[in-house]
């Protein structure tokens, strides 16, 4: 009974932390909200004994993801009202798109309710959900896990390579001229006459 109420507590926190995502004026506000909500997320996890997914969506989507928005966010000076130009533009299609995730998660509360959908088994006392799901990433999803790491892979050199232009007014140095250099080349000294006192 507190398990259930400690999970709709949760899932109230994230669908209203989600609403102030796509209603805070400031985008500062809108990323702390998608904090809270990737922070309440883990916790749901958790409640659903999935300790690895919970301590990976802290790690890399608070601890990573969320930490270079914000510095993009603030960083870039972004004009809000024309932002809000497109909003009742492109508000019939997110409406769909929202209406169809709230359609979903309703088939599934449904199925679990009326007993259409079979409860998970118990787990043995022993049972490590990091194990097991390491041991299928290496053994029955191992083509596919490399699969993803190489398209990753590709995406980021691809990323890099088309952010990276050369400008002409920019300065950089050259480590390989600097070690050739020697004192001779760099330092002359010149000898002057002292100066007498008058």
């Amino acid at each position: 009974m507190f398990e259930a109420l400690v999970f709709y507590v949760f899932g109230f926190v994230i669908l209203a932390s989600a609403l102030c995502v796509i209603t805070a004026r400031n985008p500062v506000h809108a990323a702390l909200f998608l904090v809270l909500a990737f922070f309440t997320s883990s916790a749901i996890w958790l409640l659903l004994r999935a300790e690895f997914l919970a301590i990976t969506l802290v790690l890399v989507y608070v601890g990573a993801v969320m930490v270079l928005f914000l510095f993009v966010v603030m960083m870039l000076d972004i004009n809000l009202e024309r932002l809000r130009e497109g909003f009742w533009q492109y508000l019939p299609l997110g409406a769909t798109v929202g209406l169809l995730m709230a359609a979903e998660m309703g088939a599934v509360l449904y199925g679990r309710w009326s007993g259409l959908v079979t409860p998970p088994k118990a787990l043995a006392p022993g049972y490590s959900n990091t194990k097991e799901l390491g041991r299928l990433i290496y053994t029955d999803y191992v083509y596919a896990f490399e699969l993803a790491a190489v398209i990753l892979l590709v995406a980021i050199i691809a990323a890099i390579a088309l952010t990276l232009r050369r400008r002409k007014d920019s300065r950089s140095q050259n480590p390989s001229e600097q070690t050739k250099a020697h004192p001779a080349d760099r330092v002359r000294l010149v000898a002057m006459p002292s100066e007498k006192d008058q």
